[in-house]
C-alpha cells in the first residue's frame, strides 16, 4: 500500500507564480524566492526565457504550453499533471505568465487542487497590460479621461467573445485586449458599428517587455492591417497612443 505523503498542516503543496510578460525584471521578489525554493515548475509558454534561467539547475520542469488556436497541452491534463506532482510532497511552482488571476485558467486548477484535498497559495504577477502601457509612457488611468479600465478577451471557449461595445465605444474609454490579433477585425467592425471614432487611438505592444518587444502606434481604422504585422503575442491598448519619448526608442519602436 502507498503511503501518503505528509504536509505541514500550514504548508502550501502548490504555489501559482505570476511570472511577468517576460523580463525579469518584472518578476516579485517574492516570485523569485519560490522559484529558488521549487523543486518541481509547471510553466506554460509564455514564460519569458529570462524568468525560466532563474530556475535551478537541479529543479524538475514541465512544459504544459498553450498556442492560441495551436498546438496546446489540454486543461484536464495539465490539471492531472498539477495534482500528480503536488501529491508527492515535493514543492511545486505552477508559473504563469503575465499574472496567473488574468485569462490564465487559475480557477480551473485551483479548483482540481481543491478536489484532490491539496492547499495552495497564489503569488500575483504583473500583468502585460500595465507593463505595456508603462512601455509606451502612458498610464492606463487619468483623471478627466477614464475612471474605469477593461481588461478584455479578444476570443473565449465558445469564439470571439462579444463585449459591452457601445461602453467601449464612447470617447475617453480605455482597454487592453488581450489574444486580440485573430479577432481584431470583429473587434474593429463591433467597435465602430457602436460609434467609435475610425481615428481612436490604438497601441500595440507585441512581445511585451521582452529583447524583442516592437510598439505599432496605429488607428481604430487601421487595427487590422497593423496586427497583421505582429507574428508574437501582442496586447491591443485601445485609447491609448505612445507618448512621444517613447518614440525616441528605436529598439522599442516600429511606425
Amino acid at each position: 500500500m502507498t503511503q501518503m505523503p505528509s504536509f505541514a498542516a500550514d504548508q502550501p503543496q502548490v504555489t501559482f507564480v505570476g511570472a511577468g510578460p517576460g523580463a525579469a525584471e518584472h518578476l516579485t521578489l517574492g516570485a523569485y524566492r519560490a522559484l529558488q525554493e521549487a523543486e518541481v515548475v509547471i510553466h506554460d509558454r509564455l514564460v519569458g526565457d529570462e524568468v525560466l534561467a532563474l530556475i535551478p539547475a537541479n529543479v524538475t520542469r514541465v512544459d504544459v504550453g498553450k498556442e492560441g488556436f495551436g498546438p496546446a497541452t489540454l486543461q484536464p491534463t495539465i490539471n492531472a499533471t498539477l495534482v500528480a506532482h503536488a501529491m508527492t510532497g515535493r514543492r511545486v511552482v505552477r508559473l504563469k505568465g503575465g499574472d496567473c488571476g488574468i485569462f490564465g485558467r487559475l480557477d480551473e486548477e485551483m479548483e482540481a487542487l481543491e478536489a484532490a484535498g491539496l492547499r495552495f497559495r497564489i503569488l500575483p504577477g504583473l500583468t502585460s497590460a500595465t507593463v505595456a502601457a508603462a512601455s509606451i509612457g502612458q498610464s492606463l488611468t487619468r483623471r478627466g479621461r477614464n475612471a474605469a479600465l477593461r481588461i478584455l478577451t479578444g476570443h473565449d471557449m465558445a469564439g470571439f467573445a462579444e463585449q459591452d461595445w457601445r461602453g467601449l465605444a464612447r470617447v475617453g474609454e480605455v482597454a487592453a485586449i488581450y489574444m486580440g490579433k485573430k479577432s481584431s477585425r470583429f473587434i474593429q467592425g463591433r467597435l465602430m458599428m457602436h460609434g467609435a471614432d475610425a481615428a481612436t487611438p490604438v497601441t500595440i505592444v507585441e512581445n511585451v517587455s521582452r529583447p524583442n518587444q516592437r510598439i505599432l502606434g496605429t488607428t481604430l481604422s487601421q487595427l487590422p492591417d497593423t496586427i497583421a504585422r505582429c507574428d508574437g503575442p501582442a496586447v491591443i491598448l485601445f485609447g491609448l497612443a505612445p507618448r512621444q519619448a517613447t518614440l525616441a526608442l528605436p529598439a522599442l519602436k516600429e511606425a
